[in-house]
């Protein structure tokens, strides 16, 4: 996998998508070469539920959430609730990491193209809390946080579970 994080041209939505697909890519390329059952352990003792198949199931569970419930005000389909808001990261440990990165990658596809298909002044149908409808470039760069957040998680997880560094 070639990742970079070098735009081919300098304009703003193209700066945001790479940076998107990049921290995407890395995520992905911190799971090659993982055994399924490192895929499925938790390490930290205080936190169960962090594994590096549950984190790429709440990235793919999170671009969801954000392009199809928030940006296009559709239903909430996700596999939370609210006795269990933390499911897309339990239920992750149950499948297999192929299929897992597989989900990831076809959402990744269709919202590369929903974002080409916008105005990045284009605001949400849903709003935030606050009452505000975040436009489509605050959830681009809100989602690189998110994936760049969760990368620094999957690096620890990483090195502990198998000792594989510098990904």
């Amino acid at each position: 996998m070639t990742r970079t994080d070098s735009p081919p041209a300098w304009f703003e939505r193209t700066q945001l998508t790479t940076f998107l697909d990049y921290v995407r890519d890395t995520a992905r390329a911190k799971c090659e070469g993982l055994s399924p059952e490192d895929a499925r352990r938790a390490p930290l003792p205080g936190s169960p539920l962090m594994t590096v198949a549950g984190l790429i199931n709440h990235l793919s569970w999170v671009e969801y959430y954000w392009f199809e419930v928030a940006f296009l005000g559709g239903e909430d389909e996700g596999p939370w609730t609210d006795e269990d808001p933390d499911r897309e990261m339990r239920i992750a440990v149950d499948m297999p990491l192929a299929d897992v990165l597989s989900q990831y990658e076809a959402r990744t596809v269709r919202y590369r193209e929903l974002v080409a298909s916008h105005d990045l002044d284009t605001r949400a149908e849903q709003p935030r809390r606050d009452g505000r409808h975040p436009d489509l470039r605050w959830i681009l760069l809100h989602l690189i946080e998110e994936t760049s957040r969760h990368n620094g998680h999957l690096d620890v997880i990483r090195e502990i579970v198998d000792g594989t560094t510098g990904i």
